[in-house]
């Protein structure tokens, strides 16, 4: 158990080193920094749009800024952060076992089947809560460094320092700062994804069709990438949160006003239909009247 509990701390944190870029990229997005100009393609229809730079050019802009080390500014917290959400999961699993815990069978009435995705669903909802608080100061440091690339700043330049800035500057509660839509997000992906799996294997896959074990299998899959844009807004809030108001200029005006709260993070992103900034890095298009594009 010992060694499968260290093979996953290793696969979080390898996990977490390949995808930082994009993860940089995309919270670079997120804060509204477009250093670089749009530029004019077609749609699938031949209509002339106006196109942001997708990932791998922000990326090479990123590489020609600050090298190729630049990518993974701010991976040591994050590293920190995975590391410590995947034992406080296993921590938290040990101390309050699922005990005799039954997997949904086909065998199971209705009320039984649905009674054993609530408990289930229950322990991991709690699970992931708190490992979310546990990582949570880590992952604020985490978005602090990255942002920096906006202003080039080195305000939070280091784990220690980092930490020692926020707690002199905002108080305990500056390590939580974006917590509660972080913690929403999570309980409300975990809720429908299980939930709509559940009734969709239950109800729509028929146990006469001969591949009904392999649909099912990729059901929770394919329910999870559906949900996780129904709550992207709450993790694009949370991360907004996290670094607004926080003396670097990615936190501040023109980026964005200072926010009273996550709901008026929330309202303020609404009113300028920005709730999905940053939920696609490939291929983003400008909002930008007809008029504006040159005659042929």
């Amino acid at each position: 158990a010992e060694g499968a509990e260290g093979l996953f701390v290793l696969l979080g944190a390898g996990l977490a080193a390949a995808s930082h870029p994009l993860l940089y990229v995309k919270l670079l997005v997120q804060v509204g920094h477009e250093p670089l100009p749009p530029t004019i393609g077609r749609n699938v229809l031949g209509r002339k749009v106006l196109y942001l730079p997708g990932f791998f050019t922000y990326a090479r802009h990123i590489v020609e800024v600050d090298g190729k080390r630049g990518l993974f500014r701010g991976l040591t917290p994050r590293l920190i952060s995975s590391t410590l959400s995947t034992i406080t999961r296993g921590s938290v699993k040990k101390a309050f076992p699922l005990e005799d815990m039954e997997h949904v069978s086909n065998k199971d009435d209705v009320k039984t089947s649905l009674r054993k995705v609530v408990r289930e669903t229950s322990h991991e909802m709690m699970m992931q809560c708190v490992s979310r608080v546990v990582s949570h100061p880590l992952h604020v440091i985490s978005m602090r460094c990255m942002v920096q690339f906006v202003g080039r700043e080195v305000k939070y330049s280091g784990v220690f320092r980092a930490i020692g800035r926020i707690f002199k500057e905002e108080g305990i509660l500056g390590f939580f700062v974006g917590l509660v839509p972080h913690i929403l997000g999570d309980v409300i992906f975990l809720w429908c994804c299980n939930l709509l799996a559940h009734f969709i294997n239950t109800y729509a896959v028929d146990d006469n069709f001969s591949q009904a074990s392999v649909i099912r299998s990729y059901t929770k899959f394919v329910m999870g990438i559906a949900v996780s844009m129904l709550t992207y807004p709450f993790l694009l809030v949370g991360d907004l949160m996290a670094v607004n108001n926080c003396g670097l200029r990615a936190g501040l005006p023109p980026y964005a006003p200072v926010f009273a709260s996550w709901i008026h993070c929330w309202r303020y992103l609404s009113a300028q239909g920005q709730l999905f900034r940053g939920s696609s890095l490939l291929f983003r298009r400008a909002s930008i009247p007809a008029a504006s594009f040159p005659v042929d």
